[in-house]
């Protein structure tokens, strides 16, 4: 029950609370790592979801025991050799324009967001350690 409680605090911040450009971009970056379900007969659709499930896993663990901090980040850490594997096989994709066209957006959205990621770890073991969001039921 805490685990459902996290995830859908994390998923509360992130889609409902943060402002309006990092939430277009959080949305964003949900749509098209969700969209790995429409590819799921192969191996890179199957790859996507699975780094997606361990990292949401990995930050629910990390949300329970130190609310949202700037750690949650890590989580995302194996889009890194997925992403060098997408990049490195889409110039091998001879049929599928729609999966050429998703892992691409793939590797640019999660690049984008191991950038601010790393970042955010970064300053988490420098010292900022406080949550700096939490969600708060509606009474």
């Amino acid at each position: 029950m805490r685990a459902l409680n996290s995830a859908k605090a994390l998923f509360g911040v992130v889609l409902l609370r943060f402002r309006i450009l990092p939430r277009i971009w959080a949305i964003l970056l949900v749509l098209v790592n969700a969209a790995s379900v429409f590819f799921l007969d192969t191996i890179y659709g199957q790859a996507a979801l699975a780094a997606v499930v361990f990292g949401v896993l990995v930050m629910i663990t990390i949300h329970m025991r130190l609310g949202f901090v700037r750690l949650l980040g890590i989580g995302h850490v194996l889009w890194i050799p997925m992403l060098i594997w997408f990049a490195v096989k889409i110039p091998m994709i001879v049929d599928g324009a729609a999966l050429r066209n998703w892992m691409t957006l793939l590797i640019v959205f999660n690049s984008i967001s191991l950038v601010i990621d790393a970042i955010d770890v970064i300053r988490y073991f420098r010292g900022e350690r406080a949550p700096h969001y939490a969600w708060k039921e509606a009474a």
